[in-house]
C-alpha cells in the first residue's frame, strides 16, 4: 500500500473531516489531532463529525473550523439510530472532502468515512464491524496494547509529523470561569470535586466509598467537598448525600454544562472519579485528578499528564472490561485504605503548589 505520509503530502488536503462521535472520554483523548492537523496543513479547513451533547467540548476549539452535530439517539442499534446515520450519510454527500479520519472504527463510522467520498481515507487497521473496509490506508496501533492517545499519535505520525507532543486545548471562556469562581465561593479550600458515576455498572465505585475518602479529607484537610455528575448520576449522588452525613457539600449534579464542569476542575485542588468521561476532561483541563479503576486498565485509558494518579483494582479478573458483573469483588478489595494515599499525596501537593 502506499505510504499515507506520502499520499498526503502530493494531495495537500484543503478540506478534512475527522469522525469520532463518541463518547466524552475517547473525544478528549482524540483531542491532539486537531493541533497536529494544524501544523501539517495549516491552510486546510478541518470538520469534526461528534454527537451533539459534546458539541461544547469543541466549540471554539483554536485549531477546529467546522463542528458537525450527529444525534445518534441512545446506544445500541436502534431505528433513530439508523435513520440519524442515514441522514448524515446523505449530507455528508453532498461535501467534498480530500481527507477523512475515522478515529471511532466501528461500521457506523466506516459508513460516515465512506459517504464523505474523500480520495484519502484513513482509520485503524483494528477497526471492528467491518469498519476498515471503507478506508483506504489503515494505520496499525492496537488498542491492547498502546494507550488510546498513542493510538492517535501513530494516526499522526502516518500522516508525516513524528515526535509530536500532544495537547488539549479545551475552549474554557472567561465567562466559565467566572461562573466557576462564583459557584466556589463559599467553599472551602482546598476543594476535593468527586465524580460519582460511570456508564458501566462494574465502574462505579460505591458511593460509601467516595463518602469515607470525602470524610478523611475534611478531617485531615478541612477540604471543602463538591459533588459532580450528569442528571442520570442524582441517585448516586443522593446516596454519597447519605453516607456522608452533615459534613457541608455543594452538590452539582445534572447542574453543569462540559465547559462549566471543566472550569470548576480548575478552580478546586482535586478531581476524584470513576475511569469515565469527566475525568479525562478534568485532566485535559489541566486539573490533578486521582482515577479509580475497577474493572478497566489505566495503562490502555488512563488520564493523561503530569498531575493525574491512577489507582487500579488487583482482583484475579482485573482488568476484565466487563460492563455487568454479580460478584463486584473489584469494589471490596479497591477500598478506601487502597485510594486515600494516593488522595492524600494529591492533597499535598496540591496545598505546597499554593504556598
Amino acid at each position: 500500500m502506499e505510504v499515507l505520509a506520502d499520499r498526503v503530502r502530493r494531495l495537500e488536503p484543503q478540506r478534512i473531516c475527522i469522525i469520532k462521535p463518541t463518547s466524552l472520554g475517547d473525544v478528549v483523548h482524540c483531542l491532539p489531532i486537531l493541533p497536529a492537523l494544524r501544523v501539517l496543513f495549516p491552510t486546510s479547513q478541518v470538520s469534526w463529525v461528534v454527537n451533539a451533547a459534546f458539541r461544547g467540548l469543541l466549540d471554539g476549539h483554536p485549531d477546529l473550523d467546522r463542528v458537525i452535530t450527529y444525534e445518534r439517539g441512545g446506544s445500541g442499534i436502534s431505528l433513530r439510530g439508523a435513520t440519524a446515520t442515514a441522514q448524515l450519510c446523505a449530507w455528508l454527500l453532498s461535501e467534498k472532502y480530500d481527507l477523512t479520519i475515522d478515529l471511532q472504527g466501528l461500521l457506523r463510522s466506516g459508513l460516515m468515512t465512506a459517504a464523505t467520498r474523500a480520495p484519502v481515507r484513513v482509520g485503524m487497521a483494528d477497526a471492528r464491524e467491518g469498519a476498515r473496509w471503507f478506508y483506504t490506508h489503515r494505520v496499525v496501533a492496537s488498542r491492547h496494547q498502546l494507550h488510546a492517545i498513542d493510538r492517535v499519535l501513530r494516526v499522526v505520525a502516518a500522516l508525516g509529523l513524528k515526535g509530536f507532543e500532544p495537547s488539549f486545548p479545551v475552549p474554557l471562556g472567561e465567562q466559565d470561569m467566572l461562573w466557576a469562581r462564583e459557584t466556589l465561593a463559599s467553599v472551602s479550600r482546598p476543594r476535593l470535586i468527586l465524580n460519582l458515576g460511570a456508564r458501566w455498572l462494574t465502574k462505579r465505585w460505591p458511593p460509601e466509598h467516595f463518602a469515607e475518602i470525602a470524610r478523611r479529607a475534611v478531617a485531615e484537610f478541612s477540604a471543602g467537598l463538591v459533588c459532580v455528575g450528569s442528571r442520570a448520576d442524582l441517585p448516586l449522588a443522593a446516596a454519597f448525600r447519605v453516607a456522608l452525613g452533615p459534613l457541608p457539600l455543594l452538590d452539582l449534579s445534572g447542574r453543569t454544562t462540559l465547559l462549566q464542569l471543566a472550569a470548576l476542575t480548575r478552580e478546586s485542588n482535586l478531581f476524584v472519579s470513576n475511569d469515565t468521561g469527566p475525568l479525562h476532561l478534568a485532566a485535559a483541563a489541566g486539573a490533578a485528578v486521582v482515577g479509580i479503576y475497577t474493572c478497566t486498565n489505566p495503562r490502555l485509558t488512563g488520564p493523561f499528564g503530569p498531575h493525574a494518579t491512577t489507582v487500579q483494582s488487583c482482583v484475579w479478573c482485573a482488568p476484565s472490561f466487563r460492563k455487568t458483573c454479580d460478584r463486584l469483588e473489584c469494589f471490596a478489595e479497591l477500598n478506601p485504605d487502597r485510594v486515600w494515599p494516593a488522595v492524600r499525596n494529591r492533597l499535598i501537593r496540591s496545598l505546597q503548589s499554593a504556598a
